[in-house]
Parts: C-alpha cells; structure tokens; sequence
C-alpha cells in the first residue's frame, strides 16, 4: 500500500506552548514578537490559564497554557518553532523590534534557503523568525537543496530598513 503524501500547500497552523508564567509569556509574544491578543482566557470561568495571539486576522498562531509543574529542558519537546516573514524586509522589523525591546537574540544566520533570527522565550523555547528565499534562489549542489548555516551580518540585515526608507522618501 502507498501512503500518500501530504498536499505541498499544507502549512502549520499554529503552535501551542506550555509557559510557566502566562503574564510573562504574553508580554514576549505581545510586545516583543508583535503578536496581537486574539483571546485572554486568564479569567475564564473556571480559570484556565490559557491565552492565543496572531499575525493578521487569523484566529491564532500561537496558543499558551499555563504548567505549574516546570517542564525540564532536557526532556524531549519542542527544538523551536517558526515564525515565517512575507519578506527580508518583515524580517528585518521584527529584528529591530527584538533589538528595541532589548532581548537577548542567540544567533542571526543564513541557512540557504533563507535567513533566520533566533530567540528563545521566557520559559526556553526557540522562536526562529524567518525569511525563505524564492524557491529558485536556494543553493543546490547537483540538483539537490543545500542547506547550510553561516553567521549572517546584522547591520545587513537591518540595513533593509534603511533602504526602505530611500526608497520610500
């Protein structure tokens, strides 16, 4: 029997993360990331310590409940989840947002197939916000998609947003 596969177009829809502190959680996925409060259900009767946050009109992209109990990181779960960006430009506002707010970034690379800025949240879970290149512009070696990670250059990066501006004045 051939199993088939999944339809290309399908996308992942959403991420739910436990937290150990859903105040805390919400104002890094709020604030700093830029996501908008879609539901608070911090209140909810009974209380259920659960809150989820989008981009756009979208119902969420990232779900939150609260664990009293702490989750240990050298458990297996979750490595990072991605954000995925419209545009390098995109990309480079949300690095400056990150940088704004002052939160520690752990590395800005450039994988081939796109650029990525990492971050880990309150409660250690990693956040890739990311750029993909057109699909035509990935690196191959004989015929074959390469995927690398190099140290990718900030000030180039951001420097997208000063090149908005020129283009825009």
């Amino acid at each position: 029997m051939t199993q088939a596969a999944i339809h290309p177009a399908t996308h992942v829809g959403h991420v739910h993360l436990w937290v150990s502190d859903l105040d805390r959680a919400i104002a890094f996925y709020r604030d700093v990331l830029g996501l908008h409060l879609t539901e608070d259900m911090r209140d909810a009767s009974p209380p259920r310590g659960m809150a989820f946050l989008a981009a756009g009109d979208y119902h969420h992209h990232v779900g939150l409940r609260e664990r009293k109990t702490p989750v240990s990181q050298e458990n297996t779960g979750l490595f990072h989840f991605a954000l995925r960006y419209p545009s390098r430009l995109e990309l480079a506002r949300a690095f400056q947002r990150i940088l704004e707010h002052g939160y520690p970034v752990d590395s800005v690379v450039d994988y081939g197939p796109g650029e990525a800025v990492n971050v880990s949240d309150p409660d250690g879970n990693g956040v890739e916000l990311s750029y993909d290149r057109p699909a035509e512009a990935w690196p191959r070696v004989d015929g074959q998609l390469r995927v690398y990670v190099k140290k990718l250059d900030r000030d180039d990066l951001l420097a997208e947003l000063e090149r908005e501006r020129a283009v825009s004045a």
